[in-house]
């Protein structure tokens, strides 16, 4: 079923949206959450806490062309959630490793604030990413959204792991001087 004809079904309220969105994007939603967790039973809690906040807020919206990126950024942010809140005296190997990587590169919340908006900062990371091969872009958001380890990113794409690593590491200066350009100072 098309992405409209589900979305669709939750514009009329129709709970068979939910198992629809389960068919078509249950694996993938889950495997977002277990790479953050590493829990089965609890990354299938995050997918399905995320078909209730998708029931939710289908309407007001319609993610037509896009409901597997609405879902799954519910989800990663779910478990992510989930992961501060099971760990909050002792930190997540996986998530800080990932945390402090990208600390290198894009302010923290307070310097977001207080010298430029949120989105004004998401429109410079997207135009990053556009500025850089599929192949980088492709391995960038493996890591970085989908939480993937770095073995998963070279399986998937057949690469040498140094040459992750390294493209993974260019990308980050790359993408700390174009903030820098943007004015974000680290």
């Amino acid at each position: 079923m098309e992405d409209s004809q589900i979305v669709e079904l939750y514009l009329q309220r129709n709970e068979s949206a939910i198992s629809e969105t389960s068919r078509k994007y249950g694996t993938k939603l889950q495997r977002i959450a277990n790479n953050i967790l590493f829990n089965k039973e609890t990354s299938e809690e995050c997918e399905n806490d995320a078909y209730l906040q998708t029931w939710n807020l289908i309407p007001p919206h319609e993610p037509r062309t896009y409901l597997f990126a609405f879902i799954g950024k519910i989800v990663r942010h779910l478990a992510i959630d989930r992961l501060r809140h099971d760990h909050r005296q002792k930190r997540e190997a996986t998530y800080c490793e990932l945390t402090d990587e990208m600390l290198e590169c894009i302010p923290g919340e307070k310097d977001v604030t207080s010298s430029v908006d949120t989105e004004e900062l998401s429109e410079l990371i997207n135009r990053f990413l556009e500025s850089c091969s599929e192949e980088q872009r492709n391995i960038f958001v493996r890591r970085y959204w989908y939480f993937d380890p770095i073995e998963e990113i070279c399986r998937r794409y057949a690469l040498p792991q140094s040459k992750v690593k390294t493209t993974l590491f260019r990308m980050r200066e790359k993408l700390k001087k174009q903030l820098e350009t943007g004015g974000y100072h680290l």
